[in-house]
């Protein structure tokens, strides 16, 4: 029996496993020193797979494109459906139009521009050209985010950015496919048609899988905490694959239904967003080291300089164009169009993208991965450390605000009701408030607070501390209300309902 007819044994599983541990640990070991250093996490993965494949120490000889594109649209999958979680609509709501159209009529634009320097400056053939258009203009909210965490910034230009980056996956991934088809192009107007009609299905199709599975979430009280979690992953992948499977976005199915659920006010959601975090970073560092593998580091030498140009008209002319044509009708300041325009960071995206005219056989399909990957990597290198600097530059960083209050919740089904965890952080103005303040709703009421790892039954004088854990007991009928009102206090301390912050319409009135 020769060496590739032998089966897989226990002692290669076991194997397999030792080196998929060592690289998770050193991708998580990694991510402090790319948090000292403001560089995005992504450059490391990526090295742990170019060291691991036949250029590197590893010598693993890797070179399906066709593994690495299913393995990078599942966590693609993933990582959208974490960022969806996370995405507050109180923050993104205010720049949904201007994000909308930056993901739309933007991508049309910066895919214009690059391709048209890349067939003019570089010499690429147009297919090639717009390909490379194509696939370079989805931005990475992880990249943007991992350098801009300790940076404050405006609401609107984080949640200009987060939509965006949400959005403008899907339309830049149905550009590569026509792009990357065998045969001529179609007229624009039947591309457009296209575009828009599988936007519209992915988006009904998310919103509905969303609005149903969190509907169901809240009024089914599962036996164990531990598969709330898993049932909002299971719900988001659904999503994904029902938009898919009707000629849909998948991508921005799973976008919008994860959007849903993690405004749903859905029960234990600290330990839903804790599993999707997790689930988040093994996506990304699997899917990185295997785009790392999948490069061969001596086949870069005659792409740099064509990876170069293009990425400085994309970066200089491309990139600033798409976002203040966009940006135009919203009146937006030039300090923030000027931090969006160098926030359009590429990662995962763009190098995953680049399989698919290498899957579908496309002419000189291995130069534009290796274009697109030298890239990405040298300019996220420019673009990522100098990120903070900018905004403090542009003074676009605000003054900290009070911590957002963590509640988590927990179905008392024979009660018809919930038990509410709430975690007071610090700058929180419920610092300092009485139980007796707070003014919760009748059927709502403190029943502990943990106070330094002692517990006790408060009274109405009890004064609320930082660092104070309460537990809440709220019925069905006045959850939301207690909850609003908890988040009122929190951002509004004693005089919430002064300020206009009783919970119905203030700031604690959405997630």
């Amino acid at each position: 029996m020769s060496e590739e007819e032998r089966p897989l044994t226990v002692h290669h599983l076991n194997q397999l496993l030792l080196i998929c541990s060592v690289v998770l640990l050193v991708a998580v070991a990694a991510v402090r020193i790319s948090s000292r250093s403001g560089l995005p996490s992504l450059l490391v993965y990526l090295g742990i797979g170019v060291l691991m494949g036949q250029d590197g120490v590893g010598g693993i000889h890797f070179n399906s494109a066709e593994v690495t594109q299913v393995m990078g649209y599942a966590a693609l999958v993933v990582i959208l459906a974490e960022g969806g979680l996370g995405t507050k609509w109180k923050e993104i709501r205010p720049a949904l139009s201007s994000a909308s159209v930056l993901a739309t009529a933007g991508v049309a634009i910066s895919v214009g521009v690059t391709a048209a320097g890349a067939h003019y400056l570089v010499g690429l053939e147009w297919r090639q050209a717009l390909i490379i258009g194509a696939v370079v203009s989805s931005t990475d909210a992880a990249a943007v985010f991992s350098v801009l965490r300790r940076v404050p910034l405006p609401a609107r230009v984080t949640g200009t950015l987060e939509a965006e980056s949400g959005f403008n996956d899907a339309p830049v991934v149905i550009l590569v496919v026509a792009f990357s088809t065998a045969g001529p192009i179609e007229h624009w107007y039947v591309l457009l048609g296209e575009i828009i009609l599988e936007l519209a299905i992915g988006a009904a199709m998310g919103l509905a899988v969303g609005w149903f599975g969190s509907w169901g979430l809240k009024h089914v009280a599962l036996p164990a905490s531990g598969l709330y979690p898993i049932a909002v992953l299971a719900i988001a992948v659904t999503a994904y694959a029902a938009g898919s499977l009707a000629h849909g976005s998948g991508f921005l199915a799973v976008y919008l239904a994860s959007m849903v659920l993690g405004n749903a006010r859905l029960p234990h959601w600290p330990a839903t967003r804790g599993f999707a975090e997790g689930l988040g970073w093994i996506a990304q560092i699997g899917m990185f080291v295997v785009l790392g593998l999948l490069v061969t580091p001596h086949e870069l030498g005659d792409d740099v300089w064509p990876a170069l140009v293009i990425g400085l008209v994309l970066t200089m002319v491309a990139r600033p164009l798409s976002v203040v044509l966009s940006l135009a009708p919203f009146r937006v300041p030039w300090q923030e169009q000027a931090l969006m325009s160098w926030a359009g960071l590429r990662g995962a995206v763009p190098i995953i993208l680049a399989t698919i005219p290498m899957v579908n056989g496309v002419a000189g399909s291995r130069r534009i991965f290796n274009i697109v990957f030298v890239l990405v990597v040298v300019y996220t290198l420019v673009q990522g450390p100098t990120l903070p600097w900018l905004a403090r530059t542009l003074r676009l960083g605000e003054k900290g605000e009070a911590s957002d209050l963590g509640i988590e919740s927990a179905p008392l089904e024979r009660l018809r009701g919930h038990l509410l965890s709430v975690a007071i952080p610090e700058g929180s103005r419920m610092h300092g408030v009485e139980v007796g303040e707070l003014r919760l709703p009748p059927g709502a009421a403190v029943t502990l607070v943990v106070r330094e790892k002692e517990s006790f039954v408060p009274m109405p004088t009890t004064v609320l501390r930082r660092g104070d854990e309460l537990l809440v007991v709220a019925t069905d009928p006045v959850r939301d209300a207690a909850e609003r009102r908890l988040r009122a206090v929190a951002h509004g301390g004693k005089l919430a309902s002064w300020l206009g912050m009783n919970g119905a319409n203030g700031p604690g009135a959405g997630r």
